[in-house]
């Protein structure tokens, strides 16, 4: 089946793809925000598990992760992409009210 098999337009081309894996619109997605806020809080309290790690705080210590400063600032930049997740969330979540 080629939906717009001809189209320059990598967008539209995106679209289908998305709606015909998932079996429903883009739109969907909008709606439902708070999976996006559950997987962006998940991540965030990784990075924050790898951050205290990193610091010698929590886990064991034969893992490689534990007291090693590269850990430290990869757990920060974990945290904050997962909080970008969340405010994501959110924002769709709110935009679902609209």
């Amino acid at each position: 089946m080629q939906l717009k098999a001809k189209s320059k337009n990598h967008l539209v081309k995106l679209s289908i793809l998305f709606t015909l894996f998932t079996g429903n619109s883009p739109g969907y997605f909008v709606k439902k925000g708070i999976p996006v806020i559950v997987i962006g809080g998940i991540i965030g309290t990784l990075g924050i598990i790898f951050h205290l790690q990193g610091q010698s705080l929590v886990g064991p210590e034969s893992s490689f992760m534990y007291s090693n400063p590269d850990w430290i600032t990869y757990g920060i930049q974990i945290t904050l992409v997962g909080l970008i997740i969340v405010g994501i969330g959110t924002a769709l979540a709110i935009m679902k009210k609209d």
